[in-house]
């Protein structure tokens, strides 16, 4: 292995560690000091290294910097006019007390089968913050167990890119793998939920103030900490989910002018700016894996959408579900008499609120870029391959140290089972153990050079090592438990 893309590496992570923790500079400048400093040291050229900045923020914004910006927009008037309370209790009284974990993971990771997790945890982050409200706590725990359930099926089940490329690159039984990456989703479930469950009580009071602030209000942000719902107050037992004292959003409305009827929002209307959205996304994704498996397309090299599919395309574009969502939350769930001045000033604290994690998530991709770029990944992948391991350890670790090394989930399985596939035949490797073991290896700790990472840990209020604990933390869980599934996988179909 050469050690001046290891070294480059290196240097990188704790630029960026030293820079996050040590400094008055925040992440958005320690990810772009950590770009450069990776690309010199690769021996990047300059000019092409600052290329490759502006192209990874480019594409990382442009990407999901508009499908933040709109999610944000659509969170706010659901918190304001009291839908996301809503539709929290309503989750709460399907999956019952004390399963909050199970719905938040479980719901994740069923959306993030069609849609991007970014999209994805911007659209449900509402949810998990309207029923940490109803539970006065436990936000922590709900927002990890969303975010790596979306985590498990984004990574583990076509078609989404990564798992659907390295079908393609592989040869594997598209049906198969999507099958079994459901079941690794089902049987990894529980490791979510308890890291969550244990990991979130530790971090609930290393909550940023601003997070709290939004999750309970200036007066209550204070005693909310990682105090269980259970222990609010010395003696008493846990109260009754419609008793529960909740954030009062409709307040934010202000008084209704007389002869107006109250304003109340049910689930069912309360869901809509979330649903039509999300079913847009899911039938633009389903059109579209059909129309590839009828031209043979699977991986998506050469395909061109037919007729047909372009309508499903167009409004399955998460930007225009988005836009079609936020319209649906001002028109449907504000009443009639709201103000267009108070309108506009949610929508503008809303955008206000989006613009760090923007600019974090952006830099963040600028750094994957430049690891990309300088070869880092590529060196580190051939050493690997060049090892003595189990057959199916080469692309699972391939893909682990790819993710490591430049963050992208989607690119470490592309290149593991690119640097793989002409592997499989001589090691005796089923084509599909080799894709779930590209998949699961590409699970690895997410951190800093991970879009996903600033979108996670900005929402949940994580920073530092607490960051690292919770997020980073959480998705090392299901990476781990997906050997042991690996194996007994390997040995039934070998």
């Amino acid at each position: 292995m050469e050690l001046q893309p290891l070294l480059a590496l290196a240097l990188g992570i704790v630029a960026i560690i030293v820079i996050v923790l040590r400094t008055r500079l925040d992440a958005f400048v320690a990810l772009l000091i950590a770009a450069i400093l990776t690309g010199v040291v690769a021996g990047q050229d300059l000019t092409g290294m600052v290329d490759s900045i502006a192209k990874g923020f480019g594409n990382t914004l442009g990407s999901i910097g508009i499908v933040i910006g709109l999610g944000v927009a659509i969170g706010k008037i659901l918190e304001v006019s009291g839908g996301a309370d809503a539709v929290a209790k309503t989750f709460l009284k399907a999956f019952g007390k004390g399963r909050e974990e199970w719905a938040m993971a479980s719901v994740g990771s069923l959306v993030s089968i069609p849609v991007f997790c970014d999209s994805g945890y911007v659209i449900m982050n509402p949810l998990a913050r309207s029923i940490a409200r109803v539970k006065r706590g436990g936000y922590v725990a709900l927002a990890l167990s969303l975010g790596a359930g979306m985590t498990l099926t984004h990574h583990l089940v076509p078609p989404t890119p990564g798992p659907l490329a390295a079908t393609g690159i592989l040869g594997a039984d598209l049906g198969l793998v999507i099958v079994t990456g459901l079941a690794f989703t089902v049987l990894l479930l529980p490791v979510v939920v308890v890291y969550a469950k244990w990991i979130g009580p530790l971090l609930e009071d290393r909550v940023v103030p601003e997070v709290k602030i939004a999750l309970f209000g200036e007066a209550r942000a204070q005693r909310a900490g990682g105090t269980p719902t259970a222990t609010l107050e010395k003696g008493s037992e846990e109260r009754d989910m419609a008793e529960v004292e909740t954030y009062d959003p409709i307040a934010a409305l202000g008084e209704a002018p007389a002869g107006a009827k109250p304003h109340k929002v049910g689930p069912f209307v309360a869901s809509l700016p979330l649903v039509v959205p999300l079913l847009l996304i899911v039938l633009n994704t389903v059109t579209a894996a059909i129309d590839k498996a009828q031209q043979g397309a699977l991986s998506g090299e050469d395909y061109t959408a037919s007729d047909w599919v372009v309508p499903f395309a167009f409004f399955g574009n998460p930007v225009v579900a988005l836009v079609i969502g936020t319209i649906l939350a001002v028109y449907v769930l504000l009443p009639r008499w709201t103000p267009r001045n108070r309108v506009h000033g949610w929508l503008s604290e809303a955008a206000a609120s989006a613009g760090l994690i923007l600019l974090i998530t952006g830099a963040g991709g600028a750094f994957g870029q430049v690891l990309r770029d300088s070869g880092v990944g590529d060196a580190l992948a051939e050493a690997i391959a060049a090892t003595a391991l189990p057959a199916f350890l080469v692309p699972f670790i391939i893909a682990t140290v790819v993710r490591i090394a430049q963050g992208s989930g989607t690119v470490a399985m592309i290149t593991a089972a690119s640097v793989s596939a002409p592997l499989v035949a001589s090691l005796g490797l089923a084509p599909l153990v080799a894709v779930l073991a590209c998949t699961a290896g590409s699970m690895v700790f997410s951190y800093f050079n991970d879009s996903y990472f600033w979108v996670v840990t900005r929402f949940t209020g994580l920073e530092g090592v607490d960051a690292l604990k919770g997020w980073s933390g959480i998705t090392t869980a299901i990476w781990a438990g997906s050997i042991p599934l690996l194996i007994i996988l390997n040995l039934i179909v070998g």
